[in-house]
């Protein structure tokens, strides 16, 4: 009994003196910061990268059971695995840029009724909070959490930060910082960076909404290249010629090199047709 009690006071001094000694918070790295930026942008920010990448993993081995099942070819599933790891990724991807663009034309208005509500007389916070009401639908539920969480916390700057990161948005981090700065500072000229702020997203969205219609038909004639020989593949891996040619050492190194080549002028295609993104600097 006596031994007990002398280690459980131990532990116990222990945690005192642990708990002392304030931990250091690791900032997550800059991949990471991205990887949960692209999710948040996607409408999955319940979803943590390592997540991601369990279902990733989950889902190539998964069909590299089903393909050698099939097929009884070890480099052709290892191919379609490979292939299907990369899948949620590309979706992730195609969601927050499906989202990116129907956002890119709702921040015009977002600005517009910030600056009509600031104009009527209504505090920054009271503006902000009108959105949850009077800006666009799809934004709403954000504006109503930070309305939530103002009123439980009466902390504008704390409400802001949480905003900004549920956005995850780079127009969004230029708009909250300067109502933050105007909160903390004053100024009498809100309403005009308002205004030509919206001015700017307007021309921004225009011009790139031409350049996009230009480069559409590229960008589905190389994914359509790049994806053809995968499902030409697909259809003749189910006859037994084909599966014997590619089990072969030199049919394993053909499918290597075909899958480097399609992925090198895959990305090769997406890094020189690629619009430039605004970037979040102002995390």
């Amino acid at each position: 009994m006596g031994t007990v009690a002398g280690l459980l006071l131990g532990a116990g001094l222990l945690c005192i003196w642990w708990s002392c000694w304030p931990r250091e918070q690791r900032s997550p790295s800059a991949r990471t910061s991205r990887a949960q930026d692209l999710l948040v942008q996607a409408g999955m920010p319940g979803v943590s990268p390592g997540g991601l990448v369990a279902v990733s993993v989950a889902l190539a081995l998964v069909v590299l059971g089903v393909v050698y099942v099939l097929t009884t070819s070890l480099p052709i599933a290892a191919a379609f695995a490979v292939l299907a790891g990369l899948g949620p990724q590309a979706y992730v991807r195609a969601r927050a840029r499906r989202r990116r663009v129907a956002l890119r034309e709702l921040w015009p208005d977002v600005v517009d009724d910030l600056s009509s509500a600031i104009r009527a007389g209504m505090s920054l916070p009271e503006a902000l909070i009108s959105l949850a009401d009077r800006g666009p639908e799809q934004l709403r539920g954000e504006f109503t959490s930070f309305a939530e969480d103002y009123r439980a916390t009466g902390r504008f700057t704390d409400s802001l930060d949480r905003l900004k990161a549920r956005l995850a948005d780079p127009v969004a981090d230029r708009l909250i910082e300067a109502l933050r700065l105007t909160r903390e500072v004053g100024g009498t000229d809100l309403g005009r960076l308002l205004r030509t702020l919206s001015q700017f997203l307007r021309e921004d969205l225009r011009a790139r909404g031409e350049l996009e219609a230009r480069q559409s038909w590229t960008v589905n004639g190389a994914r359509l290249a790049a994806a053809s020989p995968w499902l030409i593949l697909a259809m003749l891996s189910t006859r037994p010629q084909t599966t014997d040619a590619f089990s072969s050492p030199a049919g394993a190194m053909v499918l290597l090199l075909g899958g480097l080549a399609c992925a090198g002028a895959y990305l090769l295609m997406v890094r020189i047709g690629r619009l430039p993104e605004d970037e979040r600097v102002m995390r």
